[in-house]
């Protein structure tokens, strides 16, 4: 499956006390690099919240950012404890004489521990909504990585069109370009005016299409390029093993110019490297 591995994705619902947002980003990395960022409530399942992100994402550096915003901010209905403020009235009445000029804020007073009774969250539930809501975004951050990544495709698709069209032509080329090198090598040894041992001049010519041979070359490129139309279809991601593809591919286009003794083949080398390289560029981006 071809995916890219940059993408987006946001969710946000009401949950147990409040109201959770999460967020998943990614851009390209060379492997699977996921940064956590999630409010103390939710910090003991960060191993959970990675393990499910690795089953859906392999490769890419991604940035997961978990949010609850408490119902109320924070407080539905203040529940103040009235013994624990009838024994800070006593203390304060005990010490009024040792400390005439204190005075205490009514805020700051409300921050006294155990002053402001709160009603305990329910840790369990909103633990397991915030795992929810993470398969929610991962489903559209995977869909949004796979829309990207049919995008790819389509570019990539046309590289290798382009790159099969070349290989076609080269072949077609071939007798014409022996026939060449055969008629300059008669007339190269036609003006040496030396006589030639029966067979020297058929050696000769074996010799020199040898080093010009370039069938393998062209055959393995062709072979290439259906094996990255086959791997396109593959149900996983496919990044790592067409990036090694085009490694491949590069080899068999040097050694395609590399024995060229024709500007057309020359030119053709040039055009493939071209094309292999706008490739090689695209699978960077995929996962």
């Amino acid at each position: 499956m071809i995916r890219s591995m940059t993408a987006f994705a946001a969710c946000e619902r009401a949950a147990t006390g409040g109201t959770l947002a999460c967020e998943l980003r990614a851009v390209n990395h060379r492997f699977h690099e996921l940064s956590v960022r999630a409010p103390e409530e939710l910090r003991a399942i960060e191993p959970a919240l990675r393990e499910r992100v690795a089953l859906k994402v392999s490769r890419g550096k991604i940035d997961l950012a978990l949010r609850f915003r408490p119902a109320g901010g924070g407080r539905a209905d203040l529940k103040v404890n009235d013994a624990l403020l009838a024994q800070l009235a006593k203390v304060a009445a005990h010490t009024h004489d040792l400390f005439p000029g204190l005075r205490t804020e009514f805020t700051e007073l409300l921050r006294y521990p155990g002053v402001v009774e709160e009603d305990p969250l329910d840790q369990a539930g909103l633990q397991a909504e915030a795992l929810s809501l993470l398969d929610e975004t991962l489903l559209e951050f995977v869909a949004a990585r796979e829309r990207e990544g049919a995008k790819l495709a389509a570019v990539m698709l046309e590289r290798l069109d382009g790159i099969e069209r070349i290989t076609t032509q080269v072949k077609q080329w071939l007798p014409e370009i022996r026939a060449a090198l055969r008629a300059k090598l008669d007339a190269k040894l036609a003006d040496l005016k030396l006589p030639l041992e029966p067979g020297r001049l058929e050696q000769e010519v074996v010799l020199n299409l040898q080093k010009i041979d370039v069938d393998e070359e062209l055959d393995r490129l062709a072979s290439h390029v259906a094996e990255a139309r086959r791997v396109f279809g593959l149900p996983e991601a496919v990044g790592r093993r067409l990036d090694f593809l085009m490694q491949e591919f590069n080899r068999e286009a040097n050694t395609l110019g590399s024995k060229s003794v024709d500007s057309r083949t020359t030119q053709a080398a040039v055009e493939l490297k071209v094309l292999i390289e706008q490739l090689r560029e695209q699978v960077q981006n995929l996962e």
